[in-house]
């Protein structure tokens, strides 16, 4: 890879546009902040992302799925052993499901240990005649609506690291502990087909995989990979300052990686090729996604694998496709048709959570989940027709029964949502939704191959 290990390099971006960052008051507590965080132990290791990149690669060539998913915005509350466990008991309930359906290994990433900041649409809110900074996420200020709350404090930035190492460390000790056994978290899956008023309709893919895994148990198969799984962690690289303090060269192959998550992204909002985001995660060595909107063309694709990954290497780029429900049959086929055609080593992934977000008439932002399913199904269908591989889905979700979207086996309607909405952002699904989204995304991919 032709990174560049020149401290230069990685600083290159501060000379260029740099959007929705927050106004900090005091310039000299951020570069404190910054270099309390560049004197912390990493989060991840440069060979935990180089894995991640090998997977990724596998993805890139449609022999592997990736899961990822998580909060819209973490918040530091939910920096606790109860909630971590209960998203990722989610993601791999799903996984399994997944794993069985597509029969290749589904790689598993967390909108975990790292999420605590959002681009927001505008730089204030107003309520009742009150101007206030807007709410940017735990790591910028608060969401309670006064001043104290609703400044940018740059401290913040530390204590958004000690939850995402609370969170990593949590993450680490259930997912190879034991808690992630194979057999375990199928019976959690046997389970919700039962309590489910879709359930009937799972019936079948989990009686078949009760099967699969009866059967193995009696020739004796019980392999390593039954009792702990692999996953990755990974959030927007938005507070640049944070995602510099958190960059170190590696010792072994002198390369930079940002070591605050395996997998970072560049969100919609901040894609442009002149921009600051663009310019500091070409430097580092994380594998990187890019979120592409149904604005993008097929030139701007071709514009960002020529920056992020002019080397072509397999496993380093992956574009996150959000275009909602009604335009992804259109918008998608003329980007994936001229990549493809380039032959760049791109992993496909659906954000099928963005581009569907309405207001409600009691002004709650909600999504359909009818309308979620209809932008992966409108994504499987592109692809099946051009002959290329969907790689996967990356869906913003918690491991609570929340109301904050609609449908699903148990029916919310708009008129539930005020009984637990909770996000400090965009709505996500419930667990209930997640799995129902899980059985469906897999009956879609038995359909695509």
């Amino acid at each position: 890879m032709s990174t560049s290990t020149a401290s230069g390099d990685l600083d290159a971006w501060r000379t260029l546009p740099a959007l929705q960052q927050p106004e900090w008051d005091d310039p000299d507590e951020v570069r404190a902040v910054a270099a309390e965080l560049a004197a912390q132990p990493p989060l991840v290791f440069a060979g935990e992302c180089d894995q991640l990149k090998d997977r990724l690669a596998d993805v890139a060539r449609g022999e592997a799925f990736v899961l990822q998913g998580g909060d819209c915005a973490e918040t530091f509350d939910g920096a606790n052993a109860d909630a971590v466990k209960n998203k990722l008991k989610t993601l791999l309930q799903m996984a399994v499901v997944l794993t069985y359906a597509a029969s290749v290994p589904v790689v598993k990433i967390g909108r975990m240990a790292g999420q605590y900041a959002k681009p927001r649409s505008k730089p204030v809110e107003a309520r009742d005649g009150v101007e206030l900074p807007a709410y940017r996420g735990d790591a910028v200020n608060g969401l309670a609506f006064d001043a104290e709350s609703r400044r940018n404090d740059p401290q913040r930035l530390l204590k958004a690291y000690h939850c995402s190492a609370v969170t990593l460390n949590l993450c680490r000790a259930f997912t190879k502990g034991g808690y992630a056994d194979l057999r375990q978290v199928h019976t959690w899956n046997r389970d919700f087909v039962q309590q489910s008023p879709a359930g009937r309709s799972y019936e079948r893919l989990a009686g078949e995989i009760d099967r699969a895994l009866t059967f193995m148990k009696a020739c004796g198969v019980n392999p390593d990979e039954f009792h702990s799984v692999e996953f990755y962690s990974s959030h927007e690289a938005l507070l640049l300052e944070y995602e510099r303090a958190l960059t170190r060269i590696d010792s072994l192959s002198g390369h930079p990686y940002d070591v605050s998550a395996h997998f970072l992204w560049i969100g919609e909002r901040t894609r442009q090729l002149d921009g600051a985001h663009v310019e500091f995660l070409r430097h580092i060595s994380n594998p990187i996604g890019v979120k592409l909107g149904p604005t993008t063309t097929a030139d701007d694709a071709l514009a960002l694998i020529d920056r992020l990954n002019p080397d072509g290497e397999p496993g380093r780029l992956t574009f996150v496709t959000r275009m909602g429900a009604g335009k992804i049959r259109d918008a998608l086929p003329p980007l994936i048709e001229k990549v493809h055609r380039s032959g760049a080593p791109v992993a496909w992934v659906c954000d099928p959570m963005h581009g569907n977000t309405f207001e409600a008439p009691s002004g709650h932002k909600t999504r359909r989940l009818d309308d979620v399913l209809d932008e992966v199904a409108g994504f499987f269908e592109v692809h099946r027709a051009l002959g290329t591989h969907p790689g996967g889905i990356h869906i913003e979700f918690t491991g609570d029964d929340v109301t904050e979207c609609v449908g699903g086996g148990h029916g919310l309607v708009e008129e539930d949502l005020h009984q637990r909405y909770e996000t400090a952002c965009d709505p996500r699904l419930n667990r209930g939704q997640s799995l129902d989204l899980a059985f469906m995304v897999a009956e879609l991919y038995r359909k695509s191959v």
